[in-house]
C-alpha cells in the first residue's frame, strides 16, 4: 500500500541517536553510527522522530510500505522488556483496547440524561487492531468524524448496538479500503453500515468501504446514510 512514512538522510544523520531515542514504535535503530528505518510496519507515520533531529535528516514520503501493525510493534516491546526483566503493561494509552457495557434506559438513574452508546475503544480506522475481539458478529458501523457533530441523535440512531470505527479520508490522506478489507475478511461482520456527509470528500469513505466488501469475498447486508451539513439524513441506499 501507499502510505506517508518517514525517510531517514543519511549524509544529514549525525548519529546523536535523539530520533531512536523519540520513537515509540520502535521503527528506528542505529546501524554503524547512522539512524536506519528498520521496520517499515512499525512506523505509524505520525512523525514523533522529526522535531527531535537536530539535522533535519528525517522527512515524510509518501511511498509502497507496509501497512503499520501495532500488533507487530507490541509484541516487539514486549520481547524487548522481556530481555530487561520488566513487562510491558501498556501500550499507547489511546489504542488499549477497550469495551463498555451499557444499562437498558430503563435502569439509568436519571432518564433525561443520554449515556454514551460507544461499546469499544480505540474507534479510529487507523488505530483499530485488525483482530480485535469485539469484532466477532459485530454488525459495523464506519462512519465519516464529521457525522457525529452534525446529527444530534447520532448515538442512538447509529452507535447503539454497533462497533465503530470512524475516519476522514481527506485529513489522514489513506485510503483505508485495505484495513477494511481485512477486518471484514478476518472476522464474521454481520453487517455494515457507512454513515457519510453530504460533501464530496466524503465519497471517499464510502468507495473505500464499498471496495472493502467487494474485495473480501463476503456477501454482508450494507447501507449507507448521507447526513447533511445542517444535521438532517439526506439519503438511505
Amino acid at each position: 500500500m501507499k502510505r506517508r512514512i518517514i525517510e531517514i538522510d543519511q549524509n544529514k544523520c549525525n548519529g546523536c541517536g535523539a530520533c531512536a531515542a523519540a520513537c515509540h514504535e520502535g521503527a528506528i535503530a542505529m546501524v554503524s553510527g547512522k539512524a536506519t528505518l528498520m521496520h517499515d510496519n512499525y512506523c505509524d507515520g505520525l512523525g514523533d522522530c522529526l522535531p527531535t533531529c537536530p539535522t533535519g535528516a528525517i522527512r515524510f514520503v509518501e511511498r509502497e510500505a507496509a501497512a503499520y501493525d501495532e500488533q507487530a510493534v507490541l509484541a516487539n516491546k514486549q520481547k524487548k522488556m522481556q530481555k530487561e526483566g520488566m513487562t510491558l503493561h501498556h501500550g499507547c494509552p489511546g489504542m488499549q483496547l477497550k469495551t463498555f457495557a451499557h444499562k437498558a434506559a430503563s435502569e439509568t438513574a436519571a432518564p433525561a440524561a443520554q449515556e454514551s452508546q460507544l461499546s469499544q475503544w480505540p474507534v479510529q480506522i487507523k488505530l483499530v487492531p485488525v483482530n480485535a475481539p469485539y469484532f466477532s458478529g459485530a454488525k459495523l458501523l464506519i462512519a465519516a468524524d464529521c457525522t457525529a457533530y452534525a446529527y444530534a441523535a447520532f448515538h442512538e440512531k447509529f452507535i447503539k448496538g454497533h462497533i465503530t470505527l470512524v475516519g476522514c479520508p481527506k485529513l489522514d490522506s489513506v485510503d483505508y479500503s485495505e484495513k477494511l478489507t481485512e477486518i471484514i475478511a478476518k472476522n464474521d461482520i454481520k453487517s455494515v453500515t457507512v454513515v457519510r456527509m453530504e460533501v464530496p470528500c466524503c465519497g471517499g469513505l464510502e468507495h473505500a468501504a464499498k471496495t472493502a466488501l467487494q474485495n473480501s469475498g463476503k456477501f454482508i447486508p450494507w447501507q449507507v446514510v448521507t447526513i447533511s451539513t445542517d444535521g438532517r439524513i439526506l439519503d438511505t441506499i
